[in-house]
């Protein structure tokens, strides 16, 4: 056991696990990003072309 072991054991002792169910936020929300990277870039294209 290493230093690292003995302080992990000690901070999850105590600690109660929760399962969560259902997709990921970051995949809910990725198209929702992509969708704003590309309307930003349009954005910016219309401004530097006039």
């Amino acid at each position: 056991p290493t230093i690292a072991d003995a302080i992990l054991d000690r901070l999850v002792h105590s600690s109660h696990r929760i399962e969560l169910e259902g997709e990921s936020m970051r995949k809910k929300h990725k198209n929702n990003l992509i969708l704003y990277e590309i309307f930003m870039r349009k954005r910016e294209m219309k401004k530097l072309s006039g």
